[in-house]
C-alpha cells in the first residue's frame, strides 16, 4: 500500500473497516461459572435465574464465529491472563496458554498479574504461549516495561507490533499499569516500569514515523485511567482496548438483569488534538468478548465506532424467587421466555463451547477436578467479597459474582467483605498455632472470590487465594501497626503511588474506625486490640506479633511501613497462606458471616 502525504505528518490511505474482538483479565478462570440474573418468566413474574456464564471454550467459540462473519478482524488480549484459579496454581500458565492458542490472539499486553511469579514465571508462560510459532505466535507487548539483559524475559516482548489488514498496516501498542505492578506484583527488582502516558506516546510517535496512521493502544491501566489520563492526553491514538479494572461497559439495558455497567461501550472521547478515540473493555473471567467495529477515513481518523460486549452464557436454567433459591427447573415455557430475553437483549450471547478448546483444556481440567473437587468443609451463608466498605467508587462491587445479594447487603456496605475478614481470622488462628500472633493483616484485593453457601472444596480455596504466598510473622511496635493500617487506607485511595481498592486493610485481633476524609495519619482511629477475648485500648508503645502474607510483608500494595521493618524482625513461617485458610475451614465448618469486623465504621464523605 502506497501512503500519500497530505501535509504535516498525516498520510492518506483508502478508508477501511476493522473489527476488534477482545478480552481482558481472564485470570486463569477457564471453566464456566454460575451467575444469577433477574428476568421475567412466561407469566411475567419476576424471577432470579441461575445459568452458566463464560468459560474459555465459549470465548474461543464466540471469537471464531464472529470472526467468520466480520471484516478485517484483529484479536486482542489486554492482559492479566494469569492468577486466579487452581489452573494457574497447578500449571503455572500452561493451561491458559493452551486455550489461548486455540484463539491465536494477534497481540497481548502484559498485565500486572503476569508478574506475580517474577520474571522467571512470566518467561515460563511466554514459552508455553509461543512454544510452536509455526501454528500460533502471539506477540507480547508493553511500551513502558524495561528489563536488565539478564532477566528471563529480556527480548521476549515488544513495545508495539503491527498487523496488516486490507493491505494496510495497523499499529498495536501495549502499556502496563506501573505503580500497581511494582507494588502489587512481583517483578524482578531490575525490571522497571516507566510513565504510562509518555511511553505510549513514544511508541505511537515511532509508528507514525513509519507512516502508520491507524493505532490501537492495548492498555492494562484501568478504565478510569483510560478515559481521564490516557486517551485524552495522547496524540495519534484511535482506539484504546483496556483491562485491569474488570470494567463491564454497555447499555443501561443491562441493569434490569442485575448488572450495572461502568460506562458505555464504546466510550467515545477525543485525543489531545481533538480526534475521535474509542475506548472499550470486556469485563472479566472469560465472561465477555468485546466486539468493536471501527471505520477509518482516508486520513486514518476514526469516522465511526460501534459495538457491544457479548456476555457469553449457556441456556440451561434454574429459577426461584430469590437469588439463593434459584434451584428449580423451569417449565419449558419459562425457559423459552428466559432464552428470548437473553437473545433480545443484544448483549447476552448464548454460545456453545468450542470443541477444540475443550479438548485442549481436558488434561488440565482432569487434574484440577481430581484435586479441586475434594470437599474440606461448607458454609451456612453466602460469604461476600467486597474490597472496601461504603458505596463510593473504591468499594469495587463489580467483582462479586453473588451480585446484589452482596452489593446491597447493609453489613457489607458498612464494614466490608465477609470473606476478607475470615481470611484475616484464618491467618491469626494459624499464626497462634505456630509460634504465636496477636494481629493478622490481609490486603482486600488478595482475596479473589465470594464463597457461596454450600460445600467448600480445595479448588474453591485455591481460587479464593490463588497466589503463591506464605505467612510471615513480624515483630512490630504499636505505632508501626497503626502506620501500616494508615498505609493500606492511603494506598486504597491511590495516593503516593498507591495501588487502589485492593490495598484496603482487613485485620483480625485489631479493629478501628475509618474516616477517609481525614489526612493520612488520622484516618484510622479508636484502635482496639483483642486480649484474652476482650477488646481493649490499643497501645502504640507495645510490641505485637503480626502475621501477614509475604507479599504485604515485603511492601506490596504500598505497605511501606512493613517494607521498612528490619528483616531480622521478620520470620518466614513457610506456611502456605491458602492452606492456612483451608485448615481454618476444616476446623470451623460450617463457616458463617463474621460477627466482628476490623472496620468498625467507615466514613467516606
Amino acid at each position: 500500500m502506497v501512503l500519500t502525504s497530505c501535509g504535516g505528518d498525516e498520510y492518506t490511505t483508502p478508508p477501511i473497516i476493522l473489527t476488534l474482538l477482545h478480552i481482558n483479565d481472564h485470570h486463569s478462570r477457564l471453566d464456566e461459572e454460575p451467575i444469577t440474573l433477574q428476568m421475567s418468566n412466561a407469566a411475567g413474574a419476576a424471577k432470579f435465574v441461575a445459568l452458566p456464564i463464560g468459560g474459555f471454550a465459549r470465548v474461543a467459540a464466540a471469537i471464531s464465529e464472529e470472526a467468520a462473519k466480520s471484516t478485517n478482524v484483529i484479536k486482542l488480549h489486554a492482559g492479566d491472563a494469569l492468577t486466579g484459579d487452581l489452573y494457574f496454581t497447578q500449571s503455572e500458565g500452561e493451561a491458559d496458554a493452551a486455550v489461548m492458542n486455540t484463539v491465536c490472539f494477534d497481540a497481548m499486553t502484559l498485565g500486572n498479574h503476569e508478574f506475580d511469579s517474577g520474571d522467571a514465571g512470566l518467561s515460563k508462560f511466554m514459552g508455553f504461549l509461543n512454544k510452536d510459532p509455526s501454528k500460533c505466535k502471539t506477540p507480547l507487548l508493553s511500551s513502558n516495561v524495561s528489563t536488565s539483559s539478564t532477566s528471563p524475559i529480556a527480548g521476549k516482548f515488544l513495545p508495539y507490533t503491527t498487523v496488516t489488514r486490507g493491505g494496510q498496516k495497523i499499529g498495536v501498542v501495549g502499556v502496563t499499569i506501573s505503580n500497581k505492578t511494582k507494588n502489587a506484583s512481583r517483578p524482578d527488582e531490575t525490571t522497571l516500569f516507566a510513565d504510562e502516558v509518555k511511553s505510549t506516546q513514544n511508541a505511537i510517535d515511532e509508528l507514525t514515523l513509519q507512516g502508520i496512521n491507524k493505532i490501537i493502544v492495548m492498555s492494562h491501566v484501568g478504565y478510569e485511567f483510560d478515559i481521564t489520563k490516557l486517551a485524552p492526553k495522547l496524540r495519534g491514538v484511535d482506539v484504546v482496548v483496556g483491562g485491569d479494572s474488570h470494567s463491564l461497559l454497555g447499555p443501561d439495558s443491562l441493569k434490569p438483569f442485575g448488572l450495572t455497567p461502568e460506562g458505555t461501550y464504546p466510550t467515545k472521547l477525543t485525543d489531545l488534538d481533538g480526534r475521535p478515540v474509542c475506548v472499550v473493555q470486556a469485563w472479566q473471567y472469560s465472561h465477555v468478548v468485546g466486539k468493536l467495529t471501527v471505520d477509518f477515513d482516508n486520513r486514518g481518523h476514526v469516522s465511526a465506532c460501534n459495538g457491544a460486549p457479548m456476555v457469553l452464557v449457556g441456556d440451561t436454567f434454574k429459577d426461584g424467587n430469590t437469588s439463593t433459591t434459584a434451584t428449580a427447573t423451569p417449565s419449558a415455557a419459562d425457559a423459552a421466555a428466559y432464552k428470548k430475553a437473553l437473545n433480545d437483549s443484544g448483549i447476552f450471547r448464548i454460545t456453545t463451547p468450542l470443541a477444540e478448546t475443550v479438548t485442549a483444556l481436558k488434561p488440565f481440567s482432569d487434574a484440577k477436578v481430581a484435586l479441586g473437587s475434594v470437599k474440606v468443609g461448607e458454609s451456612s451463608q453466602n460469604l461476600c467479597l467486597r474490597r472496601v466498605p461504603g458505596v463510593g467508587p473504591k468499594s469495587d462491587t463489580t467483582r462479586s459474582l453473588l451480585g446484589n445479594v452482596c452489593n446491597q447487603n447493609a453489613d457489607v456496605i458498612a464494614r466490608g467483605g465477609d470473606i476478607q475478614q475470615l481470611v484475616a481470622q484464618a491467618y491469626l488462628a494459624q499464626g497462634q498455632t505456630f509460634g504465636g500472633a496477636d494481629i493478622a493483616l490481609q490486603n482486600g484485593g488478595g482475596v479473589r472470590v465470594d464463597i457461596a453457601a454450600g460445600d467448600i472444596t480445595v479448588g474453591r480455596v485455591y481460587t479464593l487465594l490463588p497466589f503463591k504466598n506464605v505467612l510471615v510473622r513480624i515483630n512490630m511496635t504499636g505505632q508501626q501497626v497503626k502506620d501500616t493500617v494508615e498505609d493500606g487506607i492511603d494506598s486504597m485511595l491511590g495516593n503516593n503511588g498507591g495501588t487502589g481498592s485492593g490495598a484496603y486493610p482487613y485485620t483480625a485481633g485489631l479493629r478501628f474506625d475509618v474516616d477517609i476524609t481525614k489526612a493520612k495519619g488520622s484516618r484510622a482511629t479508636n484502635l482496639e486490640v483483642q486480649s484474652n477475648g476482650q477488646w481493649v485500648s490499643f497501645d502504640t508503645s507495645k510490641t505485637y506479633k503480626v502475621i501477614t502474607n509475604d507479599f504485604t510483608a515485603g511492601g506490596g500494595d504500598n505497605y511501606l511501613t512493613l517494607k521498612g521493618i528490619d528483616k531480622n524482625l521478620k520470620e518466614n513461617t513457610f506456611l502456605d497462606y491458602a492452606d492456612s485458610f483451608l485448615q481454618f475451614v476444616k476446623k470451623n465448618t460450617p463457616l458463617s458471616k463474621p460477627t466482628t469486623f476490623s472496620t468498625k465504621s467507615y466514613k467516606e464523605q
